[in-house]
């Protein structure tokens, strides 16, 4: 049981993408079902993550620690898991393993999250939490159409009880006038404003004098608020990402807002208008565990067999419906054909990058990334990455990010897998991208790229190569690669050919190749990854090494 202490809107922000949780539950629960959760299991499940390829250099210096992170916030407090007496999937946590509309197991647990809960006490410093927080956000954004993310900040995070649901309303109504009234700059009117709602939010902290924070000494009121607005601001993008996983919402990664799919609103309607907006067995751990884990409640639309036939007739009119259908068959026909509808999208999507007719927008796209202007960058420079590959050349681009049922980014690539696969016949080559920069770059990146390509190596059985892209390229990341091109290590296949390049050369390398009088083929990229071998051989440093691929980058297409 965790003790909650917030003032604001509780909810878990690990793991960052809830897709990532999958596979990670599925080793635990194939490897340490029904042993007990304790610091052996815990520093075994953290040695099968490395092995797998899961593991990204996080709580090297405290693994158990690690561990217990990884599966104690979501996949326990939604649902997916048992840790006691010992390790289990819950009905739930298998479907989510198992089914193929995961973003409809996601959705499930999503509205049965509650505060206070058997697994979460408020303290009595905290809020006084009635609250289940991502069906009273779907509320909320329903009820407007759209929110801002700064909206979902300042004031979707301040619905703790649902019986104040109006009074939150009304505070995003006064805000929206006194936006339009605002003669200042965006920046300083919401800087104003927030600070104003946190002053109120911990008025009583403020009063009594507690205002030191946990990471330092400093107790002054602007330290302390100026902390509790990056923990709001970490909760808000939780909450957003989590909700982006049941395929219901769109990101506006331009205008940093989110709104219900606009075929999917009946299917929020309903749920809206059906799941009870009261906490269930708050003192009675059994029972929740039993409620939370099961996998078949709240009812969706879906479980609707009338409506679930309208929805295929209205949106797939020509499939036929035979009467004597089960409900599950209905609902397989219905995931086949979305399923079907995605792929068209994308089909038509990578014709469109081939043709070079998103050619502009694929360019706008990474100009908005370097400005850091979109609200998901790491996301978004991995899907235009994907784009920009696609269009470069020939060969089999297959970006590993997930899309939603029409075709859009929905979640990054999961840690156990390159970000994007290219298969150019008879050689293969990794894109791996980050917008991390500094040391954390080559904490996090270096050794997990090396074992992405070394997995494509083993399972194409031919040569392959690997693209490091990032806004800036860290030192340590550039000696790292340059040594993997000379060191014969078997666990990695032999040597590494991982050539770093900072995102604008990168986009020099695409705007030649739309400019060229010919259409690039493999070769042309092959000859650039064997060029990098050969300088990393006749070189003295890698920083000769990385100025002469650089330069050869920028000149890729030169015959």
């Amino acid at each position: 049981m965790a003790r909650i202490d917030s003032k604001v809107i509780f909810v878990t922000t690990s793991p960052r993408t809830p897709a990532k949780m999958i596979p990670e539950i599925e080793l635990l629960n194939t490897h340490f079902a029904g042993q007990k959760w304790n610091t052996k299991t815990q520093l075994a499940f953290m040695e099968l993550l490395k092995e797998e390829n899961f593991f990204n250099g996080e709580g090297a210096n405290d693994p158990a620690f690690s561990a217990r992170d990884r599966i104690n916030r979501a996949p326990k407090s939604l649902g997916f898991v048992v840790l006691s007496p010992v390790i289990s999937l819950t009905p739930a946590g298998l479907e989510l393993v198992n089914s193929r509309r995961k973003d409809e197991i996601f959705l499930r647990q999503l509205l049965k999250f509650q505060v206070p809960s058997p697994f979460h006490k408020p303290s009595a410093n905290s809020a006084d939490f009635w609250v289940r927080p991502y069906l009273e956000l779907f509320r909320l954004v329903r009820h407007f159409g759209s929110l801002k993310f700064d909206e979902v900040m300042i004031f979707g995070l301040q619905l703790v009880d649902y019986r104040e649901f109006e009074t939150i309303v009304e505070k995003i109504n006064q805000f929206r006038i006194a936006k339009a009234q605002n003669e200042v700059n965006y920046k300083k009117f919401r800087a104003e404003y927030l600070e104003a709602e946190l002053q109120q939010i911990y008025s009583a902290d403020i009063a009594s004098g507690k205002t030191k924070t946990r990471q330092t000494n400093d107790d002054s009121i602007s330290k302390f608020l100026k902390t509790k607005a990056s923990n709001m601001r970490d909760y808000a993008d939780a909450c957003v990402r989590y909700l982006r996983a049941t395929g219901l919402v769109n990101i506006s990664h331009i205008g940093k807002s989110i709104s219900i799919v606009p075929e999917k609103i009946q299917e929020v309607d309903y749920f809206l208008e059906h799941t009870n907006r009261e906490p269930h067995f708050i003192d009675n751990e059994k029972q929740y565990v039993a409620y939370l884990g099961n996998a078949e409640t709240p009812a969706l639309l879906t479980d609707n067999r009338e409506l679930l036939e309208q929805k295929i007739k209205t949106e797939f009119p020509k499939i036929k419906i035979e009467e004597t259908a089960t409900l599950q068959q209905l609902k397989d026909i219905f995931a086949d054909e979305l399923e079907k509808r995605k792929e068209q999208i994308i089909t038509e999507q990578v014709m469109a990058i081939k043709d070079y007719r998103l050619f502009d927008d694929i360019n706008s796209t990474f100009d908005q990334i370097l400005a850091n202007s979109l609200y998901d960058n790491p996301l978004m420079l991995e899907w235009n990455t994907w784009r920009a590959m696609t269009m470069l050349d020939g060969g089999n681009i297959k970006a590993n990010l997930k899309f939603d049922d029409f075709g859009n980014p929905m979640s990054t690539a999961q840690g156990n897998m390159a970000d994007i696969v290219c298969d150019y016949e008879d050689f293969g080559l990794t894109v791996e991208v980050t917008m991390q920069g500094g040391q954390r770059q080559y904490e996090t990146e270096g050794e997990p790229v090396t074992r992405h390509l070394a997995k494509v190596k083993r399972e194409t059985n031919k040569p392959a190569y690997c693209l490091f892209i990032a806004p800036n390229i860290n030192e340590a990341c550039v000696a790292h690669f340059y040594a993997l091109h000379k060191m014969n290590i078997s666990y990695y296949g032999g040597t590494s050919t991982i050539v770093p390049l900072p995102l604008t050369v990168f986009l020099k390398m695409v705007e030649d190749s739309h400019k060229a009088s010919y259409v690039p083929e493999p070769r042309h990229v092959q000859r650039f990854f064997e060029r990098s071998n050969e300088l990393a051989n006749s070189t003295d440093n890698e920083k000769e090494w990385y100025n002469g691929i650089t330069q050869e980058a920028l000149n890729w297409l030169t015959e």
